[in-house]
């Protein structure tokens, strides 16, 4: 039996505590229910928690929704919805783009042309929005989108940098999409996955107006900046402004961080929240996190954000919350009182369908047992392989939620 099971079912607990309570479903009728319509309701979900959303919505306004259109992640639509005739369920490619993103922005585009004017539009937008629902500038390419996308995914920048030069290639984003409400009311719930809770940034922006330059402040290759120079016309041709649409955050990181140390408070733990949010390099937090612990008492601690893997031309399987994991199991061998969770909140966490990983100071010698090197598969973003063999990935399936990712650690006697 590990050693490490009694704290692995705690913090599995805990992090469970934390996706409850920004559960798409959940947050979305409790906000419908203190601010229901006054019209009828023509729905449009996007994103990973979109059927969650939709769902909610649907528990809340039973007879008032009219039509629906939900699009989301292969592998994330509930057959609830897909059997309700008042609605239209998509399921498009992500994190890269592909035709079925493209019919969804068409699908989009013709729902909202069939609002009747005295319906309200009720848009409910996580993340992953932004490879899911796209319509494209006259003249670029589905392959050229899918070429910045990828070079995107592999440039280590933050999200909110990435979304920005979405917004530079795309007829919907930056705000564009409002210009399609032929000024019918509209509102917009969001769950956040962004530092900041940003709604310009959150599914890049589709009824927000975009607040910077796509390109500034960011170096970019000549063939990207080019791209961007060249289909701005066409872009901006697609920029009719409107009257602002009401936007709410209904979950955010704090809140599963607040519910995840109230949890571990209920077990007996002391818990603390750190402020700061993760970014930057995965492997480099992964290793700072322990540092961090090594002279602070007992307990569990909780981080959120979002960090960054620099892919190579050849990368294996695993995503930044592996990268993390693995690293810091590197540092904990030795010691014997530290486990560590973490995860992404949507259930995903790069290719290979884990969400992420828990690692305690036997993690890297059950790998070496079974002949994988640590630093090697840090070395070519292949923690995956590592943690599948070590027995230490975390499955949990679609969430219904994102509001980026978790790290959850146990120091002490309790582990």
């Amino acid at each position: 039996m590990n050693p490490f099971a009694m704290a692995r079912t705690d913090l599995r607990a805990i992090f469970a505590s934390a996706l409850q309570a920004v559960n798409g479903r959940r947050c979305t009728a409790a906000f419908l229910s203190l601010h229901p319509p006054s019209r009828p309701v023509f729905l449009v979900a996007t994103g990973k928690a979109a059927a969650s959303m939709a769902n909610g919505a649907t528990d809340s306004l039973g007879d008032r929704l009219s039509r629906a259109l939900v699009v989301t992640k292969l592998g994330h639509l509930d057959s609830t919805l897909a059997n309700d005739s008042r609605f239209t369920c998509l399921e498009a490619a992500h994190p890269v783009p592909d035709q079925r993103s493209l019919a969804a922005g068409e699908a989009l585009t013709q729902f909202l042309g069939r609002v009747p004017d005295d319906a309200e539009v009720l848009f409910l937008i996580s993340g992953g929005t932004s490879s899911l629902v796209e319509v494209l500038p006259a003249g670029l390419t589905l392959a050229t989108l899918q070429k910045v996308n990828r070079w995107l995914l592999g440039s280590s920048l933050p999200i909110s940098a990435v979304n920005r030069i979405r917004q530079g290639l795309s007829c919907i984003k930056g705000g564009r999409l409002a210009g399609r409400l032929g000024g019918r009311d509209a509102r917009v719930l969001m769950i956040s996955d962004v530092a900041g809770d940003n709604p310009a940034i959150i599914g890049s922006g589709l009824l927000y107006p975009a607040e910077a330059d796509p390109g500034s402040a960011t170096v970019l290759p000549p063939w990207l900046t080019v791209l961007l120079d060249r289909y701005g016309a066409a872009r901006d041709a697609e920029r009719t402004w409107t009257e602002p649409v009401a936007h709410y955050i209904i979950a955010r990181l704090d809140d599963a961080l607040e519910a995840a140390a109230d949890h571990a408070r209920s077990l007996g733990y002391p818990a603390s929240v750190i402020p700061a949010r993760l970014e930057g390099d995965a492997v480099a937090a992964g290793r700072a996190i322990i540092d961090y612990l090594a002279d602070k008492p007992d307990g569990i601690y909780l981080w959120g954000g979002e960090t960054t893997v620099k892919l190579p031309a050849r990368h294996g399987r695993g995503g930044r919350c592996q990268s993390l994991a693995l690293a810091a199991a590197r540092e904990m061998q030795g010691q014997e009182s530290l486990v560590l969770l973490a995860a992404g909140t949507d259930g995903t966490d790069g290719p290979g369908g884990a969400a992420g990983a828990m690692v305690d100071p036997e993690t890297v010698p059950r790998g070496i047992a079974r002949g994988l090197d640590a630093r090697h598969c840090l070395d070519a973003a292949d923690a995956g392989n590592f943690l599948a063999a070590s027995g230490d990935l975390l499955v949990t399936g679609p969430t219904g939620t994102n509001v980026t990712d978790l790290v959850v650690a146990l120091k002490g006697n309790h582990a």
